[in-house]
């Protein structure tokens, strides 16, 4: 009892002195608990401001710095956030949230990626020799295993706190948000090892020399052993697990490993690996017999996953902003915003060759359609003095020499046939396209340096 009989002296000694009381302010104090109310009241002694003067308590810095400071250190974590909860709305804080933000780029990016993943699949089922392989597959496993991610966060998390900050959410809803948060985690780990195993799947396509594809098989294991090394861990946060879910407040002790030590590794290895998985397309692309134009036409295209990268990068900046905070609700928003962009930017990065190729045989159509347009104006224009003998002979010369001619008899029948023509700037996407090779030409490329792949 000797906070508030402290409490109570102070008061009286305040009114002794001539101080009329606020009634706004007492009934504030009133709704904090003993042990902040009593690191109020000795704060406003030691400071130029008076209980009944809220403008000064709320503006002073050192003074609010030192209530803070005291109130960790005298009351619980929920005495805590009520504190905190209580002086913020007295003192009209502006209240954030980032609910809205999060909600829009989850469910865009989710749209975005399914669209890619789509068109990808139904590109390589209908359009190409090859048809589907295990990098089709495993990018379509990534997706359906991302989409409960995407309910979680809208449904789960969103609802229950992340976005906001601590202070502000029910204390019966931050259990539902460490279950929720502990469940994208996991999701997290499994989702980031699909988009990079199909991704040197995709590599182990393209790259059959056979020191390149015992690399990526090896990476490949690489993954899997890391995943699940920190998959394990990631799973049994506190022993037991139950106390996962009630350890925020602290009430009681647990035996629980430093979660956001293991997050942060798992982070840094992910940008290792991908900088990995850059250097071995890059190193092999610039030792085909092509141009060095063409080298690095083709490199592009592989640069694009530095994207994934930049994204990484960013979210492990995020992770050490929010390893030093109590306020989990309001910074665990940026780890999971990075983290869907990182997800969903590393499906639509393993998309992007097919995209391409979608976009190369789409293109041209709408080109050769407005070329013959205009020929077939030009012709209305100038008459049939251009077209050779009186409009009965036209003169075909060829696209790439401008030399070779054919007199083709109007008066005759014709048989045409009609060829899709690719420009040698972008011959570099047929390096991106899966086609069927045969077990004797590949033997045959095993051990050299030199590319057939139409380049």
């Amino acid at each position: 009892m000797r906070g508030p009989l402290y409490l109570l002296l102070l008061l009286a000694t305040w009114t002794s002195t001539g101080q009329a009381q606020d009634a706004d302010s007492l009934t504030v104090i009133a709704k904090l608990p003993n042990c902040a109310q009593l690191c109020l009241v000795t704060a406003v002694v030691d400071s130029p401001c008076q209980l009944t003067n809220s403008t000064c308590i709320c503006t002073n810095v050192k003074l609010q710095a030192a209530v803070e400071k005291c109130v960790v250190s005298s009351c619980t974590v929920k005495e805590s956030l009520t504190t905190k909860n209580v002086t913020s709305t007295f003192c009209h804080a502006p209240v954030r949230s980032e609910t809205i933000h999060l909600r829009v780029a989850n469910i865009l990016m989710c749209v975005v990626t399914v669209s890619c993943a789509i068109l990808r699949l139904v590109y390589q089922r209908y359009f190409t020799v090859a048809g589907l392989g295990w990098d089709d597959f495993t990018v379509a496993a990534t997706v359906l295993i991302s989409i409960p991610s995407v309910i979680i966060i809208d449904r789960g998390m969103l609802t229950n706190g992340i976005g906001v900050d601590l202070w502000t959410v029910p204390f019966d809803h931050l259990e539902n948000f460490v279950r929720w948060l502990y469940t994208i985690t996991l999701l997290y780990f499994i989702q980031c090892a699909m988009v990079k195993i199909s991704l040197i799947l995709f590599f182990l396509r393209i790259f059959p020399r056979r020191r390149t594809v015992q690399l990526l098989w090896g990476t490949i294991a690489f993954i899997v052993i890391w995943t699940i090394s920190f998959f394990i861990p990631g799973s049994f946060p506190c022993l037991p697990l139950a106390d996962y879910w009630t350890a925020w407040d602290k009430a009681k002790p647990a035996k629980c490993l430093n979660i956001y030590a293991v997050i942060w590794v798992h982070a840094i290895i992910c940008i290792v690996v991908d900088i990995w998985m850059l250097s071995i397309p890059l190193y092999e692309v610039f030792h085909l017999q092509m141009t060095l134009t063409k080298k690095f036409s083709v490199a592009l295209m592989f640069f694009v996953g530095t994207f994934v990268t930049i994204v990484s990068i960013l979210r492990l900046r995020s992770l050490i902003a929010f390893g030093g905070t109590s306020n989990v609700t309001w910074e665990q928003t940026n780890v999971v915003l990075w983290s869907v962009y990182e997800i969903n930017v590393g499906i639509i990065c393993a998309c992007m060759p097919a995209l391409r190729l979608i976009l190369i045989r789409a293109f041209p159509t709408a080109i050769s359609t407005i070329q013959a347009s205009t020929q077939r104006s030009s012709k209305n224009h100038h008459g049939s003095g251009s077209c050779g003998t009186k409009g009965n002979v036209d003169t075909i010369g060829s696209a790439k020499s401008g030399k070779e001619s054919m007199i083709v008899d109007r008066s005759t029948i014709t048989y045409t046939r009609t060829f899709a023509v690719r420009h040698e700037n972008d011959d570099e996407a047929e390096l991106v396209h899966m086609e069927e090779f045969s077990e004797k030409t590949i033997r045959a490329r095993e051990d050299s340096y030199t590319s057939e792949l139409s380049l």
